[in-house]
């Protein structure tokens, strides 16, 4: 089955174990890993270099970019957006309808969700749809993100409060003032009202 599915997908370098399930119309890029009991539905695009873990489903039309990992029991909707080099953690969980119930069909109100490049969401953690999680943010363990999350966040708790910012590395930024400068790769940031940006440093 792994022979036929290299095939059927046209990408070197490609691993699909073969219990996984890929359906028709689904692009993956050379060098992802698809592990067991996965399921990658119609209409999918996964980009390179990609590491899928195991009882991950990806749902139709869903977008994921390069280096993406997503780890065991994580179910990624329709209307999800994973953006290049996001961690999602072992079973956290997207939405992508606000109010559903069972006996009413909804699924021309999927609300969009867009988790930006570099960005982590922890073990657990779940996302309400309709939100944008920043570039680089931090989306701890347990946390439920009900609002957009600006870029370089640190959120934590039910519902997700702000506790800091964190460097494009994984560490925690100091603010002096406006001015943070990461302990760790020494890349400088300001924060002006709550947007934390990078500073280029002209070389």
């Amino acid at each position: 089955m792994e022979n036929r599915l290299k095939s059927k997908l046209h990408a070197p370098d490609l691993y699909v174990h073969e219990s996984t399930y890929i359906d028709e119309n689904v692009s993956i890029g050379k060098g992802t890993q698809i592990w067991h009991f996965s399921h990658v539905m119609s209409g999918a695009r996964i980009g390179e270099q990609c590491r899928i873990g195991q009882n991950v489903v990806i749902g139709p039309n869903v977008q994921i970019g390069t280096n993406v990992k997503i780890q065991n029991n994580v179910s990624v909707y329709e209307g999800v957006i994973l953006e290049d080099h996001v961690f999602c953690g072992p079973s956290c969980v997207f939405t992508n309808v606000i109010n559903p119930r069972s006996e009413i069909v909804r699924k021309k109100e999927y609300r969009k969700t867009c988790v930006r490049r570099g960005a982590t969401i922890g073990a657990n953690a779940t996302i309400i749809c309709g939100h944008t999680i920043g570039r680089y943010a931090f989306i701890g363990a347990g946390a439920v993100v009900v609002k957009d999350v600006p870029d370089y966040a640190i959120i934590v708790g039910v519902p997700g409060k702000i506790l800091g910012y964190m460097c494009e590395c994984g560490i925690r930024l100091i603010f002096e003032g406006l001015n943070a400068f990461c302990g760790g790769c020494k890349k400088a940031y300001v924060n002006h009202s709550g947007s934390v940006k990078l500073i280029k440093i002209s070389k």
